[in-house]
């Protein structure tokens, strides 16, 4: 353990330590200017975030093996009782459910704390929810925030969902029922806020999640920095425990983040099914931006849906990737109306089974008795100053569904195993000094 934890400094160290480029013409790509909100990286400070609450002071103990839900929700109330404060969790092992924190209450995880979720989901209560692109009744996360502006979780400390239980349960109805639903198996996320604004996660290690780790809903103004977000991949699989799941947000900054999950690290989601772009509860993913992150395993670095309508403004920038099943993907549901528009991908070196994924996502597909097939639009995408090694660069798959246009590749050096570029299937292609295996492309 104590070998894992100098590993974790060391990655951190080395993701800290990574300097932004300086972009001359520092613009969304749809031409938009972007705003000096994503040019701030203060960090913030406990002494700074008002009251403290070390929840050993207020009742709770220090057994690692007894859980504490209640006794560490009685700290939150207190605190948002009393005008708002910052819970802090000491060094040690405490153990808790699902945890709801108030306006004007924080969280900060002390180094050598550990707040561990619990392996009972009768721990996790349901409730009013949002999963899959769908608003439903659902587990809630470890740590829940629903309607607190300037929630912020940071600190040197950890989240641990102790999701090995879940995961378990999860490939054991797999294997009695291998088309069974992600929903079937009861799991909680790591962390979950709603409908929040002036968000900030700093510094800590949120690892081992029974489900998606970190789940953003309705939220506008979050800022993610320098964080540790892990799964296992290997012995132990960690089914769908995505570590960043951005869904009907605006304006998010990751920055500076360590990503290695059995699923997809950024995924943009925002509704599905044949009418989920007249559905109110979903919506548009806006001027988003990750940079200065490196990725370990993950089924894709950037993931475009599956369960999304409409994404704009996405840049991804300065990271390095080693191991992820994708670099970009844009996950085409049939099902679903889709639109993935300016995303911009540069200065990118690593290696990746794919580069470029684009074809359809027919897992759990239903039209629920609309008669035609929606149209889907992926347009305006670039990819820019990267250096890639992987099996398949090109992997754009034929879908008279979707609508391909404005793909511009531009200062690529690629290797790749498979190198054919079919460029009819995007109207508008362009290859401005790409190499592929040291072949220019015409």
């Amino acid at each position: 353990m104590n070998k894992f934890f100098t590993l974790v400094l060391c990655v951190l160290g080395m993701v800290q330590n990574a300097s932004s480029q300086k972009y001359s013409n520092d613009k969304f790509p749809d031409g938009s200017e972007i705003t000096s909100w994503f040019k701030e990286y203060a960090k913030l400070e406990l002494k700074n975030l008002g009251k403290q609450y070390k929840i050993t002071a207020h009742g709770v103990g220090t057994d690692s093996t007894k859980i504490q839900t209640a006794a560490i929700q009685k700290v939150i109330d207190k605190a948002a009782a009393n005008g708002g404060g910052v819970i802090v969790i000491p060094k040690g092992v405490f153990l808790s459910g699902a945890l709801f924190f108030k306006p004007k209450t924080k969280l900060y995880v002390s180094e050598g704390g550990v707040l561990k979720g619990s392996d009972n989901i009768a721990d996790f209560p349901i409730m009013a929810s949002r999963m899959e692109g769908q608003n439903l009744d659902y587990f809630p996360a470890v740590v829940n925030a629903y309607g607190v502006d300037n929630f912020s979780i940071s600190g040197k400390g950890t989240i641990n969902g102790n999701g090995k239980k879940y995961w378990d349960a999860f490939w054991a109805r797999r294997k009695e029922n291998p088309k069974c639903t992600n929903l079937e198996v009861s799991r909680p996320r790591l962390v979950f806020v709603w409908n929040s604004n002036n968000v900030q996660f700093q510094d800590v290690k949120l690892i081992n999640s029974g489900f998606w780790t970190n789940h953003f809903y309705k939220c506008n103004n979050v800022k993610l920095l320098d964080l540790y977000i892990f799964s296992p991949h290997l012995k132990d699989k960690a089914p769908s425990t995505d570590a960043i799941d951005i869904d009907v947000c605006t304006n998010v900054l990751v920055k500076g983040c360590y990503m290695s999950v059995n699923d997809d690290a950024v995924a943009l989601k925002g509704g599905k099914g044949p009418y989920a772009d007249q559905d109110p509860n979903n919506g548009a993913n806006k001027n988003i931006i990750i940079e200065d992150s490196n990725f370990g395993f993950c089924h894709s670095a950037l993931t475009n849906g599956s369960e999304a309508i409409h994404n704009r403004n996405i840049v991804m920038r300065n990271c390095k990737i080693d191991g992820a099943s994708r670099l970009l993907w844009l996950k085409m549901r049939p099902d679903t109306p889709q639109r993935y528009e300016y995303i911009r991908v540069e200065d990118i070196k690593g290696e990746a089974k794919t580069g470029l994924g684009v074809f359809a996502w027919k897992q759990f597909f239903d039209l629920k008795g609309r008669p035609d097939i929606p149209l889907s639009y992926g347009e305006n995408v670039t990819l820019k100053n990267i250096e890639l090694k992987c099996d398949t660069f090109y992997g754009v798959e034929n879908d008279p569904n979707v609508r391909l246009s404005n793909f511009t590749f531009e200062n690529l050096n690629i290797e790749s195993v498979k190198t054919k570029i079919d460029k009819t299937l995007i109207n508008g292609v362009s290859f401005k000094n790409v190499y592929v295996n040291k072949v220019l492309v015409e």
